[in-house]
């Protein structure tokens, strides 16, 4: 019986040695450059702040002062004597017949553009990203392409076919002309961030027998509210805020508040009791659907600057 040779055993490799523990750094240094940092940020802020609110506070002030008063002193003058301020250009401004009119229109205008383009741009978004169709990714290429077209390109012969329609001059005619234009980076906008769900998540709605319209307003539009609600708000503040479409396409009766305000700014003079509320008005209605749709707009943007 032979005795069977047997492989020398290694010892285990030593653990190596913890690496040296460093010097302590300079903490309060760093807490000092810190602390400057934060500081010269905070301070950026406030003079953009000090410097975006000081208009505002301007034009608020100067609508709530006399039009003897804004002519023979600054707005400034206000702070110290708060007692001249009153709410009797408001009540000047609803009596103005013009002012009244044409803030409801833009009402008429901004509110029902704001709905078509987010409805229709959420479906042919849905539509481009998760639906198989013949010529889809041409029909975006011609979407996207859509977006490098200026406004002034259109003008004109929009302005000639609306006058052989019968829409030059009309509100609906307004409404129009910006579904069109504000369509193609709406599809954009909504093409993309709908494409960024899981598709496991769609294939497995369609498992359990959910068609597509269910699929659209169920899952992918709740999934989608920070982007829809972004888009929302870019909408409204650019059909809130034009002049130049409306300049050409709105007639006297369909006007809205921006064209009104530039012409009531030839009488400045004479009636800036009226025009001074109504700028403010028309500056504040925007600021008010952004804070309200704020959280949402937020998480768009961020949600469309990670993805």
């Amino acid at each position: 019986m032979t005795a069977t040779a047997t492989a020398p055993v290694t010892p285990p490799a030593a653990a190596p040695a913890p690496p040296a523990p460093r010097p302590p750094r300079h903490r309060p240094r760093r807490r000092l450059r810190q602390w400057l940092g934060n500081g010269l940020v905070q301070a950026f802020l406030l003079v953009v702040g000090l410097v975006w609110i000081t208009p505002v506070a301007g034009l608020l002030l100067s609508s709530l002062r006399s039009a003897q008063d804004s002519a023979s002193s600054g707005w400034w003058t206000a702070l110290a004597d708060p007692g001249s301020l009153s709410f009797a250009n408001y009540a000047s401004l609803l009596e103005n017949a013009g002012m009244t009119q044409a803030f409801w229109n833009t009402v008429l205008i901004s509110v029902p553009t704001t709905v078509l383009v987010v409805v229709i741009a959420a479906l042919a978004g849905y539509a481009f990203a998760w639906l198989e169709f013949p010529g889809r990714d041409w029909l975006f290429l011609l979407v996207v392409a859509l977006l490098v077209v200026p406004v002034q390109v259109g003008l004109l012969p929009v302005a000639k076919l609306f006058g052989q329609l019968g829409l030059f001059g009309t509100i609906p005619g307004v409404v129009l002309f910006h579904v069109a234009y504000g369509l193609p980076f709406a599809v954009f906008l909504l093409r993309n961030y709908f494409a960024e769900m899981p598709r496991e998540m769609l294939e497995a709605a369609r498992m359990d027998g959910g068609g597509e319209w269910r699929i659209l307003t169920r899952l992918v539009l709740p999934v989608g509210r920070p982007a829809i609600a972004s888009l929302a708000v870019f909408q409204f503040l650019w059909v809130w805020n034009d002049m130049l479409v409306a300049l050409l396409f709105a007639d006297s009766s369909s006007q809205p508040l921006t064209v009104e305000l530039q012409s009531q700014v030839r009488q400045f003079g004479s009636n800036v009791d009226v025009l001074a509320p109504g700028a403010f008005l028309s500056l504040v209605v925007p600021v008010v659907v952004f804070l309200v749709f704020q959280r949402h707009f937020v998480r768009g943007v961020m949600a469309g600057s990670v993805k």
